[in-house]
């Protein structure tokens, strides 16, 4: 298996792995001070690893543990620990050497909190005063002053993360897009995305080996991008062990999407003159936060895990859902109001590994078994430019002639770009292709590693599917009975409003032309 790119990684894996294993050996006892007891095991001491003492790396541990004991409540899926979080002694904004000592002070007129003050002919920024908003360094002719940004802030391209009044971090709700750059990208580890590895064991346990109900376990195809010397198969025989009924292949219902979006954007196409895809939540919520006016180009066809959940519940009234994959956004996904009950919980592949070696097997050892047989267009559905290829193959098999010409956008970077374009009217292209996290899921925020080899693992496992006809893939389901549409409320919102100023508008102009008439200025 693949190591740690980091040890906030394995500190992460170490807590995940500590509360399932004390779960599956039936030691979870919360009569004792059981995030005391893990913080000790896992910090045994006498000195510290990663911070000033083994007191402060046992505190921030057991912060975590209780993160993983009892989850936050709400549907809030990024926060920060605030223990962990180092403050960041970062001075963003500073004077440099190149500073002149001009005549302008442009710098300190231009400052609203009056932080900045002329010192033996050199500007000097009080840093207890500093709100680091930037006007300094905009309006600098000299381009001396120079900005340095946190690694939480700086992974952040929707401006979500920011800092309070203490120089800890804080996260944007109202912005947030649940990407998690910036849980991937902050060194001490002080963004965490809500866990439900307790509910995920609790449910299997509760399901009496699922005779209560069937716990099923919906795989993104991303995982082909996790592993190396272990065969696909032998993971998903690994997720098997764990109690799971069924072990099932997200990578089927990206060939049912790919099939419901090709039909969407040739009906819709016409009128809309774009469209987008909607298979990123990320990217859906961005488009949702920051260009509502939008919403109606956003592909209403319901992404792959929503999809394929609601195809497994047509089948069994027993079906109890549990996706695995690389997305932290996906966790929000399943508590949307139009698509809320389809997936009862999600886990990412940083979960599962820490759950698999708690459990103690070797997946190298473990017979291969499948999970279903997508066509090989289903499954690249895990990187950039995937979901395009699929939509334009389905659309060459149904003889479609309306021309498809996608725009892949690989990170928000991208999309925030893209969408930008499109708003202004000077978009090329006609379907936008958005991903969140750059060379898609391969390189999800929850990854066990991130790295262009995972692209070239799930092109090499798209290449042992036996079909490449998403219409194949999804033989087996009686589509008519899958809803794959979803409703977005701002739609049905604009719908309202749209409604409401046609109305208004018809009747302005017959009292306008009834005023005429009453005028005699018109028959």
């Amino acid at each position: 298996m693949s190591k740690f790119e980091s040890n906030v990684q394995y500190i992460k894996y170490l807590v995940n792995r500590e509360c399932a294993s004390r779960f599956f050996n039936g030691e979870l006892d919360k009569e004792i001070n059981m995030e005391k007891e893990i913080a000790e095991a896992i910090i045994p001491g006498p000195k510290a690893s990663f911070r000033c003492c083994i007191y402060k790396e046992r505190h921030i541990i057991e912060d975590r543990v209780r993160l993983v004991l009892e989850p936050t409540e709400g549907d809030r899926v990024i926060n920060v620990l605030d223990s962990a979080c180092d403050e960041c002694p970062i001075d963003r904004f500073v004077v440099s050497d190149s500073c002149r000592g001009c005549l302008g002070h442009k710098c300190q007129e231009n400052c609203p909190r009056h932080a900045i003050s002329i010192v033996n002919h050199r500007a000097y920024i009080n840093q207890e005063m500093c709100i680091e908003c930037g006007r300094c360094k905009q309006v600098c002719p000299f381009g001396a002053i120079s900005e340095v940004m946190r690694p939480c802030m700086r992974a952040c391209s929707v401006n979500a993360v920011k800092m309070d009044e203490n120089r800890k971090a804080m996260i944007d709700h109202d912005k947030c897009i649940s990407c998690g750059a910036c849980v991937q990208q902050c060194p001490f580890g002080a963004i965490v995305d809500k866990s439900f590895v307790m509910n995920v064991l609790n449910l299997l346990r509760d399901s009496w080996n699922n005779t209560s109900y069937h716990v099923y376990a919906v795989v993104a195809p991303a995982v082909a991008s996790q592993y190396t010397g272990i065969k696909v198969g032998q993971v998903f025989a690994g997720i098997k062990e764990l109690g799971f009924y069924d072990v099932v292949e997200a990578a089927i219902a990206g060939d049912m999407v790919s099939v419901e979006e090709a039909k969407e954007f040739v009906e819709t196409i016409e009128e809309k003159k774009w469209k987008t895809t909607s298979c990123c939540p990320a990217f859906v919520e961005y488009v949702r936060k920051n260009h509502p006016e939008y919403m109606d180009h956003v592909s209403t066809v319901v992404s792959p895990m929503i999809a394929m959940a609601r195809a497994i519940r047509a089948k069994d009234r027993k079906a109890r859902i549990v996706f695995i994959g690389p997305c932290t956004a996906k966790k929000v996904e399943i508590k949307q109001d139009d698509v809320k009950g389809a997936v009862d919980y999600v886990l990412t592949f940083e979960e599962l590994r820490a759950i698999l070696d708690a459990r103690g097997l070797e997946l190298a050892e473990l017979p291969e078994i499948t999970a279903g047989e997508p066509s090989s267009y289903g499954r690249i559905f895990a990187r950039t430019g995937g979901v395009a290829e699929s939509v334009r193959r389905v659309a060459k098999l149904e003889g479609i002639e309306t021309e498809i010409n996608p725009i892949r956008c690989s990170g928000i970077e991208e999309c925030i770009k893209t969408m930008k374009l499109a708003s202004f009217g000077r978009l090329e292209e006609n379907l936008i292709e958005g991903m969140a996290c750059k060379g898609g899921c391969t390189n999800g925020a929850a990854s066990i590693f991130h790295d262009q080899r995972g692209i070239q693992r799930v092109n090499d496992f798209s290449r042992l599917a036996l079909t490449d006809n998403p219409m194949e893939g999804i033989r087996g389901y009686d589509m008519a009975g899958v809803n794959m549409e979803r409703e977005f409320p701002e739609l049905e919102k604009m719908k309202e409003v749209t409604a409401g100023e046609k109305k208004a508008k018809k009747q302005a102009t017959a009292k306008a032309k009834k005023e005429a008439i009453a005028k005699g200025e018109v028959e």
